[in-house]
């Protein structure tokens, strides 16, 4: 435990040092410093680690909180900087391997897909809504292109620049222009614009402050569709220094059964939760026919997790107990 306990102070001593150089810098734009210091700082972030963010004392808290939002600053600078630079291009979807974590992207949204294939079987969106799509939709593009080919996607930023900048890296490309809209709105105003859709994405940066992503998530959950499915981006341990951490219990709060909590241990930074809007008719079926909990929400039956991350071992743990009170196999 101690040797646990020097671990994490000197993590988050290095991490407080990138932040006072970070929140020195006279720019956030893309430089040789600027992506020097970020570097550094996902380089710390990334490995395995014992931190609680959640039990860092006040003054760390503070820390993590401004550096999350320097983070937030620098990666809109660095979008819109390479959204203009693939924009000049005749095709800017040729292009797209100039942004330096475009790998990132496509790694990710290739685990979104295929956990949202696994926990919600059957699933075949046609609709589908992505918020705080930002400068360079590149979640939206891969999903789009690679796993969902026939779905519309329509694409909500709070910045109207930035949904400018969006449009134009599609304009050569019929096919996915055609499938791509972006809306300048913020998700609070959407009411039923939301019960279209079969999945809604919502992206890490949305709602930074816990309170205002659990309230995105319970407004969502007030006018998504019965059965439509959410997933939500998060953090894990030390990643929780670069994004924000999506407590489970605010999605079921909100109206979701928790489908699954993948933490990806490889170079995709954002953990990802899946969930579905709770269908009342058939949380009340399940109810009657003995196949819920006494709150009335379906247990979530998770396999179990894949190389690349942990499912939520308590959803796990469960639906193993349930089963097992039910003499039921899963």
């Amino acid at each position: 435990m101690e040797a646990q306990n020097q671990e994490v102070a000197a993590l988050v001593q290095k991490i407080a040092g990138l932040h006072a150089a970070i929140s020195k810098l006279p720019s956030l734009s893309p430089s040789a410093e600027v992506d020097a210091l970020f570097t550094d700082l996902v380089t710390a972030c990334v490995p395995a680690s014992p931190v609680d963010v959640a039990k860092l004392d006040p003054e760390a808290q503070a820390m993590r909180e401004e550096l999350i939002r320097l983070c937030s600053t620098a990666e809109g600078h660095l979008e819109a900087h390479y959204a203009d630079m693939l924009a000049a291009f005749d095709n800017p979807l040729d292009h797209l391997s100039r942004f330096p974590y475009y790998g990132n992207y496509v790694n990710l949204s290739k685990l979104e897909y295929e956990l949202l294939v696994r926990y919600v079987p059957g699933i075949a969106p046609s609709r589908v809504a992505f918020v705080g799509s930002g400068p360079l939709p590149f979640s939206s593009l891969v999903l789009a292109a690679h796993h969902l080919p026939d779905a519309v996607f329509d694409n909500y930023d709070r910045c109207g620049a930035a949904n400018e900048r969006a449009r134009r890296l599609f304009r050569a490309d019929e096919d996915l222009g055609a499938r791509m809209a972006f809306h300048t709105a913020d998700v609070a105003t959407l009411t039923e614009e939301l019960g279209a859709y079969d999945v809604v994405f919502l992206a890490a940066l949305v709602g930074m402050a816990a309170e205002e992503k659990g309230g995105v998530i319970a407004h969502l959950g007030a006018h998504m569709a019965d059965g439509a499915a959410l997933v939500v981006r998060s953090a894990h341990g030390a990643r929780g220094f670069l994004y924000p951490i999506v407590d489970p219990e605010d999605v079921r709060r909100g109206g979701f059964d928790v489908l699954a909590v993948c933490h990806p241990e490889d170079e995709v930074i954002n953990s990802v939760i899946v969930a579905r809007k709770v269908d009342a008719r058939a949380a009340t079926a399940a109810r009657r026919d003995g196949l819920a909990d006494p709150r009335g929400v379906v247990l979530p039956v998770v396999g179990p997790p894949s190389l690349c991350c942990k499912v939520e071992a308590s959803a796990l743990e469960k639906a193993e107990d349930f089963a097992a009170n039910k003499e039921l196999s899963i």
